[in-house]
Order: C-alpha cells, then structure tokens, then sequence
C-alpha cells in the first residue's frame, strides 16, 4: 500500500510541478488588474455553492429582498472566506498579510481602539447637531433593546470592518497602487468599494454611493495615517459600523420631518445625506491634522 502511494504522489509531482511553477511564476509578474480580478472571482465561485446551500436552509425566495435574518448568515460565510481566498493569493504572488497592511502587534491594537472612538465620537457629533436642530429625537421606549445587541454588534463590526479593509484599503488599494499612481488607486478601489453594497440592497445603497466612495477615500487616508497600518481605517471603519447598526437594530432615532431626507439621509441612511458627508469628511480632517500622532 505505501509503495501505491509512493508511485501516485511521484505522478501527481511529475505531472503537476511544471504547470504549478509556472502558475506562481506568472502570478508573481501578473499586472495588478489581473491579479485582483483573480481573487473575485475566486472569492465569488468558493461562495456560490455555500450561499446557495444557505438560500435553500433559510428559505429565501428568488427575486424577492433578503431579510436581516437571511442576510447575516450570507454575509458571515462570504466575508469568513475572503482570509482563506487572500492567502491563496498571498502564496502565488510570494506575498505577505503585511505587505496588505494586516500587522499583529501592539500599535495595531492602539491604532484600532483609536480608529474606533473617532467613528463613533463622529456619529455622535453629527447627531447630537441634529437633535438640537430638532431634526430628530431618541425612542427612550427602545432603550431596554440596547444590552443584549451591544456585544453581537460589536463583534460583528469588528470582523465587517476587518474584511473590507483587509480587502479593499488592504489588498486591492495596494496592488493597483504597483500599477498606478497612488491617487488613481485610491480613487479604483473606492468606487469598486461603494458599488459592491449594490450586491446586498439596490434601492437603499444607491444613493449612499457618493458617501461609501467618500468613506473610502477616508478610510486609505486613515492607511496612509498610520504609516500603511490598516488598523486605524479598521477601527474606524468598525465604529462606524457599530454606531449605526446599533441605533437602527434597537430602532433609537426617529425624525420630526423638520429636514429634508437630502440633510439627514435617505431611507434614513445618514450617507445618503448631508449630514453623514459632513461626518466622513470631518472625520478625514481630523485624520489629515493630527496624522503625526497616529
């Protein structure tokens, strides 16, 4: 049996090894656009079959919008496999997490906690200005909803906000940067940031566009802040995440109708509106003054 076994790894060596150096060859040379549209379409055909045994389970109607319930199991299972996808990647083109601005160390963990206070200090700001403008009001009733979805939210905006800056402010910003001047990549890997939340929500996500590029304008600022750390954008990004799904979960904020959906946010989505802009570039000029202490 073990000279069997001997024999099939001694072929599957001989017949593989030429057409897999080759592989990493090209890989390691590959243009950045090749390379990056290499791992979506990776990324996407290892989650297709997992997002369709997840449709079946939970019971999900073609055509017809994903409930929250359905939702986060999907999204769980895709932003899970995105790691596993980039370390494929990694090994072909004889990189590292760190090259991706993911380092394991000390200054990441500050740079986080950091990242995260200033996004939800932003919110905060932002619509304590509308409170007292009269634009809207908390629902104290729903303030018993608070305790139990603190913690799940927070985890969950932790591992959100990982993925899409390991992704994109990590991986995607850094190999068109190779290709193009930093700007231009900045500019890419935000629109491609902001155009794939159209694959969850059409009608809501589409006028949030302008500020999902914007945040990600933001967020590769907060890269280039922390001397291509990704922990701050990390932080900042997962605040933000935290601090909105928190108040729409428990349902805190009601508006008086006193503004426009064009001030406070369409669908109540503060960047779909004026107020949610003015939060993302605030929180960039902090970024851009105080860049040296990050």
């Amino acid at each position: 049996m073990q000279e069997v076994y001997r024999v099939f790894l001694f072929i599957l060596i001989t017949f593989f090894e030429p057409s897999v150096n080759a592989l990493l060859a090209f890989m390691e040379n590959a243009p950045a656009l090749v390379i990056v549209m290499a791992f979506f379409v990776c990324w996407i055909v290892c989650w297709l079959p997992v997002a369709a045994v997840s449709a079946i389970l939970l019971n999900w109607q073609p055509f017809k919008p994903l409930q929250p319930e359905q939702k986060m199991p999907l999204l769980v299972s895709l932003y899970l496999l995105a790691p596993l996808i980039l370390w494929g990647v990694i090994w072909l083109t004889n990189k590292s997490f760190s090259d991706y601005g993911f380092v394991s160390n000390l200054s990441t963990l500050t740079s986080l906690a950091i990242g995260f206070g200033l996004g939800v200090v932003s919110l905060a700001i932002v619509f304590s200005g509308q409170f007292w403008l009269g634009w809207c009001y908390f629902e104290k009733t729903n303030f018993k909803l608070l305790l139990p979805i603190l913690l799940p939210i927070f985890l969950i905006a932790l591992l959100v906000g990982g993925i899409e800056e390991l992704v994109f402010r990590g991986f995607l910003f850094t190999e068109l940067a190779q290709d193009y001047p930093v700007w231009v990549a900045a500019v890419i890997s935000s629109l491609i940031f902001a155009l794939l939340h159209l694959v969850w929500e059409q009608r809501e996500t589409a006028p949030q566009l302008p500020g999902l590029w914007l945040m990600g304008m933001v967020l590769v600022l907060a890269r280039f802040a922390a001397s291509g750390n990704l922990g701050l954008a990390w932080g900042l990004h997962a605040g933000w995440v935290w601090a909105i799904a928190t108040l729409d979960t428990a349902e805190l904020i009601n508006y008086t109708g006193k503004a426009s959906d064009w001030f406070t946010g369409k669908n109540k989505k503060p960047l779909a509106g004026l107020a949610g802009i003015i939060c993302v570039l605030g929180t960039g000029v902090i970024i851009w003054l105080f860049s040296k202490y990050f």
